[in-house]
C-alpha cells in the first residue's frame, strides 16, 4: 500500500504574515526586504499585487523599484514568522505526529495512518487549509502524493490556497511536462548542467539513463533520475526526532565591498570563530571547509577543502578557508558577501582526537582547544560581544567576532536570501 504524503506550504510566508500585522498592506503591492543601509537590499517575499508586476524573489530593491515604483518595503519580523510557524505546525500535529519542517514555512506531514480518523489525503489536506486560514490567518498550498518529492511538486504546483494531489496513476501527466528546475535539488548549478545535456524537463530527466548523468554530476544525477521516475522514498521524520545536522555555516554580507587582504581575513576570521564555536556546541567537528565568495554583481565563487582531520578549532578552519580565498579571489577585486561552513561532520571533539607521531602538534591542538573552550564558557555567560580578535577591533566592516547565523542543514537549491 502506498503512503500518503502531504507537503504544505504556507504562501508567500513573510508577505502574509506582515499583511497580518498590517492588515492595510494587503491593499497594495508589498514586499518584505533586507536592510538596504546594510546591504541586505533583496526582496525576500512579496504579496499577491506585487507579484503581478512581475517582482521576484531574491531580485534586488533597484530592480523591484524599476518594475513597480510604488512599492511597499517592509523590514522583516522573524519572531512573529517563528511564532506563525510554530501555531501552523501545531495543527499539523493534531493530525499526525510525523511531521518534518522544511525551513520555516513548508512541512511533510505523513498521514498514512490517520485516514481512520480524518479521512483520505486530499480531505485532511482541504481541513488543514480550511484550519490554517480560519485559525492563524495565513493560507497554504498542499501536495498529496505517495513520496516526499511528489508532495513538493504538488504544493508548488497550485497557489495559492490550493490542493494538488498527484498518483501513481497521473504523476506522468502532472510532473514530466514541468520544467527539469522544478524538481527537489535542483538548483541553478544542476539546471545548468542538465539543460547542457540536452535535459530540459523532469520527464527528460526521467528517461536518461544514470551512466549519462554520473560523470557531471557525480551521484547526485542517479538520484534525480530517481526522483524523476517517482522512486523516492525516504521517510518523514517524527516530530521527537532529533534532526541530523549536516552543515554549520555562516555568512556576512558587508556593509561596504572588501578590498584588502586585511579586511578579507578580519571577515573569515569572525566567520570561522563562530562556525567553530557553534561545532563545539554540537559536539561536532568537520572534515571539509567550504567557502563562497560573492562579488557586488552578484557573482558567486564556491569552493571547498578537505582537511587532513576533522576539526572544531577557529584556526584551522580559519586557515583552510583562507587558503581557498587566496588561491580563488583576484587581490584587490571587490567582495559583497564571504560565507565559511564546516561540512562532511563527524560526532566526537574534546581530547578524543585521533594520535599522530607529532606529539607536539597534538599538544599545541590541546591547548587551543582549552583556550577556545574557555572563550565559549566566557561568551556563554556575558554574550558573544565579551570577547573577540584584535584584527576585528575598530573595525567599520560590521564585525564583532559573530556573522549571520546561515544553516545547520544542507543546502537545497538556491536560497534566494542573504
Amino acid at each position: 500500500m502506498d503512503r500518503v504524503i502531504l507537503h504544505c506550504d504556507c504562501n508567500g510566508f513573510y508577505a502574509s504574515v506582515e499583511c497580518l500585522l498590517q492588515p492595510s498592506l494587503r491593499q497594495v503591492p508589498m514586499a518584505v526586504c533586507g536592510d538596504p543601509d546594510s546591504r541586505h537590499g533583496i526582496i525576500l517575499a512579496k504579496n499577491e499585487l506585487a507579484k503581478g508586476y512581475g517582482i521576484q524573489t531574491a531580485e534586488t530593491l533597484w530592480q523591484a523599484r524599476q518594475k513597480c515604483p510604488e512599492l511597499v518595503l517592509v523590514p522583516p519580523h522573524r519572531e512573529e514568522y517563528l511564532r506563525c510557524s510554530r501555531l501552523v505546525n501545531e495543527i499539523y500535529q493534531q493530525y499526525t505526529d510525523q511531521v518534518e519542517p522544511f525551513g520555516i514555512d513548508e512541512s511533510w506531514l505523513d498521514v498514512t495512518g490517520s485516514r481512520q480518523l480524518f479521512g483520505e489525503g486530499p480531505e485532511i489536506a482541504d481541513q488543514l487549509r480550511r484550519r490554517v486560514r480560519e485559525e492563524v490567518g495565513l493560507t497554504i498550498s498542499v501536495g498529496v502524493s505517495f513520496n516526499k518529492v511528489f508532495a513538493k511538486l504538488g504544493s508548488d504546483y497550485r497557489k495559492p490556497d490550493a490542493t494538488t494531489v498527484i498518483t501513481r496513476e497521473n504523476f506522468r501527466q502532472i510532473v514530466h511536462p514541468l520544467p527539469v528546475s522544478a524538481l527537489l535539488y535542483v538548483g541553478r548549478s544542476a539546471r545548468q548542467t542538465l539543460e547542457s545535456l540536452g535535459i530540459h524537463t523532469i520527464g527528460q530527466l526521467a528517461e536518461a539513463a544514470p551512466s549519462a548523468l554520473t560523470p557531471r554530476m557525480g551521484k547526485l544525477g542517479p538520484q534525480l533520475i530517481a526522483y524523476a521516475r517517482g522512486e523516492e522514498d525516504s521517510p518523514v521524520r517524527y516530530i521527537w526526532e532529533e534532526q541530523e545536522v549536516k552543515s554549520v555555516g555562516n555568512s556576512i554580507t558587508f556593509p561596504r565591498n572588501l578590498t584588502t587582504r586585511e579586511e578579507v581575513n578580519a571577515g573569515i576570521t569572525a566567520l570561522a570563530d563562530e562556525v567553530a564555536g557553534r561545532l563545539r556546541k554540537h559536539g561536532l567537528q568537520c572534515a571539509t571547509v567550504q567557502i563562497q565568495i560573492k562579488d557586488p554583481q552578484f557573482r558567486v565563487i564556491s569552493r571547498q577543502k578537505a582537511l587532513e582531520r576533522p576539526t572544531d578549532l577557529e584556526r584551522e578552519i580559519r586557515k583552510a578557508a583562507l587558503e581557498l580565498v587566496w588561491n580563488n579571489w583576484t587581490p584587490g577585486a571587490p567582495i559583497r558577501m564571504l560565507a565559511v561552513t564546516g561540512a562532511a561532520l563527524t560526532s566526537g571533539g574534546g581530547e578524543g582526537m585521533q594520535l599522530t607521531f607529532y606529539t607536539g602538534e597534538e599538544e599545541k591542538r590541546k591547548r587551543q582547544r582549552r583556550l577556545e573552550q574557555a572563550m565559549d564558557r566566557v561568551r556563554d555567560k556575558y554574550g558573544k560581544e565579551a570577547l573577540s580578535f584584535g584584527r576585528l577591533l575598530h573595525n567599520d566592516l560590521g564585525l564583532r567576532g559573530a556573522g549571520k547565523e546561515r544553516s545547520e542543514e544542507n543546502d537545497s537549491g538556491d536560497s534566494g536570501q542573504e
